[in-house]
């Protein structure tokens, strides 16, 4: 799972390079694509229950699952990614909410508490806590911004394959919850709107974007609970 992590990493991070104004979904596809199986990897999503590529591209009020498709990239959009990477048999799940070209106040600070939510909720993710201690902390930090917090979509568990157990959602009540143990390996993902957290199902039965119409930034790694911490596998 180091290795699928590492490969996931260095992916967003081609991918990153092509972040610009006039490129589209489908040629951030490719260039994911190509690296991950240039570098000995299989796209974890491509074909996954009949989706029909390698990444999940959300512009906008854009939430996750967006089949990417000839829709372009404009100066001062957001656009959430969403990547799984499989390698020896083992899975890794990230996802990162960039700005393309300049972006307004606004759309910065959702990606900043969108991204400190998470890191507040990996904190969290220590040997005989309470998963809900987690799920707290991401909330209280989406709400406390005025945001809100999704509720119909959660992460989950990783490992031999792509969705296992438990059940990882961003928001809870700090002592509930199962208890983390060493050797689990979770992908956290809060995925934050500006207004409220009702989605809608676009009409291809994949994409999720805001029910309201307002803006959504999503964050996700893939982190394994050890005996000296979290550790993040996907940076």
């Amino acid at each position: 799972m180091q290795a699928a992590g590492k490969l996931l990493a260095s992916t967003f991070a081609e991918v990153e390079k092509h972040l610009d104004h006039g490129v589209s979904g489908s040629d951030i596809d490719s260039v994911a694509e190509t690296f991950i199986r240039a570098h000995g990897g299989e796209p974890a999503f491509k074909g996954y229950r009949g989706f029909p590529a390698t990444v999940c591209f959300s512009p906008n009020n854009g939430v996750v699952h967006g089949i990417p498709g000839n829709t372009k990239l404009q100066d001062g959009d957001i656009i959430s990614l969403d990547i799984g990477v499989k390698i020896h048999g083992f899975f890794a799940d990230a996802a990162r909410t960039y700005g393309v070209g300049q972006i307004s106040s606004e759309k910065q600070r959702l990606i900043d508490v969108t991204k400190r939510s998470l890191d507040l909720g990996i904190e969290r993710c220590v040997v005989g806590a309470p998963m809900g201690d987690m799920c707290s902390a991401i909330q209280k930090e989406v709400e406390g911004a005025g945001y809100s917090v999704v509720r119909d979509l959660v992460g989950h568990g990783i490992g031999s394959s792509l969705h296992e157990e438990p059940v990882v959602p961003n928001f809870g009540t700090a002592g509930d919850g199962p208890v983390l143990k060493e050797g689990y390996v979770l992908a956290i993902e809060p995925m934050v709107n500006v207004g409220g957290y009702q989605l809608k199902l676009l009409a291809d039965e994949w994409g999720y974007v805001t029910m309201d119409g307002t803006l959504s930034a999503h964050f996700e790694d893939t982190v394994a609970i050890t005996a000296d911490g979290p550790l993040v596998l996907t940076r």
